[in-house]
């Protein structure tokens, strides 16, 4: 038996785990001695809105991510409530991280994303999107389909990580001062999902 846990996350430590394969949270840093997945997702959603979109080590981004744990491993750890009674965590220490990730069940999923105004996004250093914010990277992305669809194609897969990365952003992002609406915007979003299942990548977009 299973259960389910969520993390609030960074930027940062959210492009680790993707490097990782979305299946193991990166080792603590020394002054973290302490990871602290939670119980519930309102509590999760609560940390990564009110606190990780001010916050500039995280990117000014809060993410939510899912993911199962083997419930007898987690048994040997006390939850813990810190607040009301919907603020349960789980204390796990750091030297103990690596045997949690071993614990974890199928690929930690993200779920949701919340975006402080001086969000930038993950940056890539290769291909046509190197070196733009997140709001540039559409920007592109919009413009290079209208005569480069292949083009695109292999920039989605040359790039997935960036897709990854700030796809929640893109589909909440206005980009109206870009001269592209509401329904243009979902078009392209559209048009990035086809290519990331074209490719067969083995992470799977968030649907939110």
């Amino acid at each position: 038996m299973n259960t389910i846990l969520f993390r609030p996350v960074g930027l940062q430590e959210l492009s680790l785990v993707w490097d990782a394969g979305m299946r193991r949270f990166p080792p603590r840093l020394p002054q973290q001695p302490i990871f602290y997945p939670v119980a519930d997702v309102d509590y999760a959603r609560q940390i990564a809105r009110d606190w990780n979109t001010k916050d500039e080590s995280s990117g000014f981004a809060g993410y939510v991510t899912a993911f199962e744990v083997e419930s007898d491993y987690l048994s040997k750890f006390e939850p813990r409530t810190v607040g009301s009674s919907t603020h349960v965590e789980y204390w796990i220490p750091a030297d103990q991280l690596g045997s949690f990730n071993e614990a974890i069940r199928g690929r930690i999923r993200l779920e949701e994303g919340f975006f402080g105004t001086s969000f930038a996004g993950y940056v890539p250093s290769n291909f046509n999107l190197q070196r733009k914010d997140a709001i540039a990277q559409f920007v592109f992305l919009v413009s290079d389909w209208e005569y480069n669809i292949h083009g695109v194609l292999g920039e989605v897969y040359a790039n997935r990580k960036s897709v990854f990365l700030n796809w929640l952003f893109w589909r909440q992002h206005d980009f109206s001062e870009f001269d592209i609406s509401e329904v243009q915007r979902n078009a392209m979003l559209e048009n990035i999902r086809r290519c990331w299942e074209h490719h067969k990548l083995d992470k799977t977009l968030p649907l939110i």
